[in-house]
């Protein structure tokens, strides 16, 4: 997650003999490698940890800006050792004020969060040690560093630079005053979309086509009142067989958060547009690219567009079949047109129809017990780990479970499984970093993720039942955890990928769900343990590219959105977030998907705290497909070339070219012809 700033004065926290003293039974402040005991956690435990972690930094920059003789130890190794310490406990505030039930709780966590990205702003544009880093780089000892260390050099010295540090006094001033905005602008943005908390009541007639389980659910009385939240979206939006019922969820769903996030949108979105011109960029989106592996807005908007182009006929294929449908099942409306809310029912309605796929009952073979044990079976027999539950383990809420993951009976990492939604607790599906992997005097720091989940919850009647599109969420964001826990390196500053490269290593996970003896071996029905069915399966197969056009143009139009957000900005004359859709549905000219009185963009989480990052699912993805023809060629279960994937692509961050170990991987050049091929165009 890109880091945002908030600017305090550091003067303001010094620890006193009193809080010295608490210090000592703050459970955040753990002993090396020692799980934090989550259960324990006060407000004011998590304030004093961020003000400790301040304490303890200030002094460490005291001591980098001392040295009178720079070299790569006593100034890169020890500004790695900072930023360990600042994003752990970042990392650490910041999940909590995602996930934490008690408000005093998120409230200082997302202070502490604020309060160190503040000190990483000082630090980044600290002139006096940016000069040592460049004494560094000038000398003999640079042309002699291994490669990853000498890629550190470049990527802090970047960092550096992408913090303004080269800019005048009175623009670095500016340059922290317009982080410290963004960052309350972010922050207020996902509070408001996280505490939204939106019902629809229906009567049973408006529920009509929407299964019993589900509705069984949220029966009050004689009626249904439902959340308008992402684990029921997909569920009311495939299967109501009433319009009016799917126009009126649609609408809520995209108005989450509207009457507050609209101005807040516009205001971050011009903000970033102003730190970038600053930073002497054309648009945020330069500024945000420069350390991708895209580089540049030129090179997303060429694939982009080369995508649209690839994509555009079948598109207009895709919703002229589900229009027909539509239209066949109201022959007496003559008016009859598709929809945005229509457009998963069709599908649905073709999958059930013409492909004897009901999503709905397939859920009864993936109840998520079934799905975990499945998965991490799975994932440790193909990367060579093994996976440890921990009992009673101390969390901060009782549906949490805590693993430890070992390669031969050695500690390598810790991770968290919260998977049910909640209120207050963010909303969206991530793998989380806690912890990242480094080297220190005392060992080697092991990994801490959490795998945070919105999936539809149990209930004393019903199991978690997954869909086969969230298993492929299950697999793809424990791909995420398998990245963080097989990092190696030397130093945390490289222990996250290529922002566009990130998503291949997740994605890659996502074919294992669509293979039948890997499915079969945990895919069995909740109540008569009967295994997915061979013909079920094929015929889900069969229906895999329905729509495959449109799904790839939808995608697109968010990639859209997202550039022509922060890299078209008219300063001058800004274009309404709401005009932006329609814009891009006439440029696209497949069908106008932007309905009038919605407002999507103030609940989308992607173009606030993943600015520019859209293109990187679909760049990913092509990465991704071309790994795995080495799985398709040596095995799904195959070991020996899961823990070659493990040792030279997740656990590589940014420790060598990214490129280059792709290759090495694939014992040849990348390329994208299995991505075209998977597209089913």
């Amino acid at each position: 997650m890109k880091l945002f700033y908030y600017v305090i004065p550091i003067c303001l926290f010094s620890i006193s003999q009193s809080t010295a003293q608490e210090e000592r039974k703050n459970p955040l402040l753990t002993d090396f490698n020692v799980p934090v005991e989550y259960a324990k956690v006060t407000s004011k435990d998590v304030e004093q940890y961020a003000k400790n972690t301040v304490a303890d930094i200030s002094t460490m920059i005291a001591s980098i800006k001392k040295q009178k003789t720079p070299n790569f130890t006593n100034i890169f190794v020890a500004l790695d050792d900072i930023r360990n310490k600042t994003n752990t406990t970042s990392n650490i505030c910041f999940m909590l004020y995602w996930v934490s039930t008690d408000e005093a709780t998120r409230n200082k966590g997302l202070a502490g969060y604020q309060l160190l990205d503040s000190l990483s702003t000082s630090l980044y544009s600290d002139k006096e040690i940016y000069t040592k880093m460049k004494a560094v780089k000038a000398s003999p000892e640079y042309n002699q560093l291994k490669e990853n260390r000498k890629l550190l050099v470049d990527q802090m010295m970047q960092g550096f630079e992408q913090s303004g540090v080269n800019l005048s006094d009175d623009k670095i001033q500016k340059f922290k005053k317009l982080t410290q905005e963004i960052s309350e602008l972010s922050s207020t943005y996902a509070t408001n979309m996280n505490s939204s908390n939106e019902t629809l009541i229906f009567e049973e007639a408006a529920m009509a086509g929407i299964p019993d389980d589900f509705k069984n659910k949220y029966k009050v009385a004689n009626r249904y009142e439902i959340p308008v939240i992402n684990s029921t979206n997909e569920p009311m939006m495939n299967n109501a067989s009433v319009e009016a019922t799917r126009r009126s969820f649609y609408f809520m769903f995209n108005n989450r958060a509207a009457a507050k996030n609209m101005t807040v949108l516009d205001q971050m979105v011009k903000k970033r547009d102003e730190l970038a011109k600053l930073l002497g960029y054309s648009s945020f989106a330069a500024y945000n690219l420069v350390p991708k592996m895209a580089k540049n807005p030129q090179t997303v908007w060429k694939f982009v567009n080369d995508l649209i182009a690839l994509s555009k006929d079948k598109a207009k294929t895709d919703l002229k079949q589900l229009e027909d449908v539509k239209k066949a099942e109201n022959p007496d409306d003559p008016t009859a047109t598709l929809e945005p809310w229509d457009i998963g029912y069709y599908k649905n309605q073709i999958l059930k129809k013409e492909y004897n796929v009901n999503s709905e009952e397939l859920r009864a073979y993936f109840p998520m017990d079934k799905c975990l044990n499945g998965l991490f079976t799975i994932y440790q027999k193909l990367l060579g780990l093994e996976f440890r539950k921990v009992k009673n383990a101390s969390v901060w809420h009782e549906e949490v479970e805590m693993y430890e993951v070992y390669e031969n009976n050695k500690l390598k990492g810790r991770f968290y499984l919260d998977l049910f939604p909640r209120p207050n607790k963010e909303t969206w599906f991530y793998g989380v970093n806690m912890i990242s992997g480094k080297q220190t005097d005392k060992g080697y720091e092991i990994p801490t993720a959490m795998l945070l989940g919105n999936f539809t919850r149990p209930t004393k009647d019903l199991p978690s039942l997954l869909s086969h599109k969230e298993l492929n969420t299950l697999f793809h964001e424990f791909g995420h955890i398998m990245n963080m826990m097989s990092y190696t390196g030397e130093f945390c500053t490289q222990s996250e990928s290529k922002a566009d490269f990130t998503e291949a290593m997740s994605q890659i996970f996502e074919n294992w769900t669509w293979d039948y003896s890997i499915l079969s071996s945990f895919a069995q029905n909740y109540k008569t343990g009967e295994v997915l069915p061979k013909a079920t399966f094929d015929n889900m197969v069969k229906a895999k590219n329905l729509a495959s056009g449109f799904n790839a143009i939808n995608s697109l139009r968010k990639c859209l959105y997202d550039m022509n957000l922060y890299d078209k900005y008219n300063a001058a004359a800004p274009v309404s977030t709401d005009k932006l859709w329609q814009n891009i549905d006439e440029q696209l000219g497949i069908m106008p998907l932007y309905v009038e009185g919605t407002h999507p963009q103030a609940s989308w989480i992607h173009i606030n705290t993943h600015p520019v990052y859209y293109y990187g699912y679909l760049w990913s993805e092509v990465y991704a497909k071309d790994m795995f023809t080495e799985f398709k060629k040596n095995g799904l279960t195959d070991t020996k070339t899961g823990v070659r994937y493990r040792e030279l692509i997740l656990s590589n961050g940014t420790q060598r070219d990214i490129v280059k170990a792709v290759e090495e991987f694939l014992g040849r050049p990348s390329n994208n012809e299995a991505y075209i091929k998977g597209l089913g165009l």
